[in-house]
């Protein structure tokens, strides 16, 4: 079975295990109404709309055939998901498969909407089956209040709440459109999400390279041009990434682990300052001891008196 085999493969079995252990969860065109011969393809609503009249606490149930996505702008929910609890602040989005059991309680100041699909609009038209990557599992996804994102995909239910409110010639067709921009919408920014996180990944052992590459030729004192050639990226990139992740320049964080050998050099091993100085790659000792000074604040010489000191029995 190739990749995209596989994928349909557990999209279309997705907890088909619990839905058969749970044939006794009520089962919802929406939330308290008997399934009907003939779903609405779209339908969207107010979370308050119905929430209220069940005091805000949605019971446990499944919708047969239908995806659900809950836009919570304002307040706080608990939603139930396949038996574990999520507790969310909005605003965020929730998806949910046909085949999960799920209930919400809602704190009376929650705000948003419900937006309910029938599977045709998801695997209809040239859409293909692009939007199932959203419903594969339970899907939670926090926006900030400014998002961008956000801001286009309430002002798209807005439109669908017009709709309903008034509908008009070309209303099915106009509420499948409005519901497949959302889709896309928010399928865009679940993949910008992974994406970034890959490129979170990627920068990580990057970094975790460069302090590799550091360990192994610090006596060397390669310069970042040369920890920069190695990793195949430019230095000004090395740099912002070492001062993202470590907080220093590439050159400091190189330093710190020639200064941290010559510490150890000058309280472990009886040898002049010089020697250490031409092990660790200078060429002129009193260099060495400017920058060993630079560093720590005071010279070689201070450096391994005060350590003396310190192991003397008073």
């Amino acid at each position: 079975m190739d990749e995209s085999g596989i994928f349909l493969y557990y999209f279309y079995t997705h907890q088909m295990s619990i839905a058969m252990i749970a044939s006794s969860i009520p089962q919802f065109a929406l939330y308290g109404e008997a399934a009907p011969g003939a779903a609405e393809l779209v339908h969207v609503e107010l979370i308050e709309t119905r929430s209220r009249q069940y005091d805000w606490h949605i019971a446990d149930h499944t919708h047969k055939g239908l995806f659900q996505l809950l836009f919570l702008l304002r307040g706080r929910v608990s939603a139930t998901i396949d038996g574990q609890t999520w507790s969310c602040e909005g605003p965020t989005v929730i998806t949910i498969h046909p085949s999960v059991v799920h209930g919400f309680v809602f704190s009376k100041a929650a705000q948003g909407y419900v937006l309910t699909l029938d599977q045709s609009v998801l695997f209809g038209g040239d859409s293909g089956d692009r939007f199932a990557q959203l419903f594969v599992e339970p899907l939670q996804m926090t926006f900030s209040a400014e998002s961008e994102v956000l801001v286009r995909v309430q002002a798209l239910l807005e439109q669908m709440m017009q709709e309903f409110a008034a509908p008009l010639n070309g209303h099915a067709l106009m509420l499948d459109w409005l519901a497949r921009c959302i889709l896309l919408l928010l399928l865009r920014q679940q993949k910008e999400r992974h994406d970034s996180e890959l490129i979170g990944r990627a920068d990580f052992d990057t970094f975790s390279r460069f302090r590799e590459l550091v360990d192994a030729n610090y006596r060397g004192q390669w310069k970042v041009e040369r920890y920069a050639a190695r990793l195949k990226m430019t230095e000004s990139r090395l740099n912002r990434l070492c001062l993202r992740l470590g907080g220093k320049s590439a050159f400091d964080i190189a330093q710190q682990r020639l200064i941290l050998e010559a510490r150890r050099k000058l309280t472990y091993v009886p040898a002049s300052v010089a020697s250490v100085a031409y092990e660790l790659g200078f060429q002129d000792p009193a260099y060495f001891s400017r920058v060993f000074k630079r560093h720590t604040g005071m010279t070689p010489r201070q450096f391994r008196r005060q350590g003396e000191a310190q192991d003397s029995p008073a």
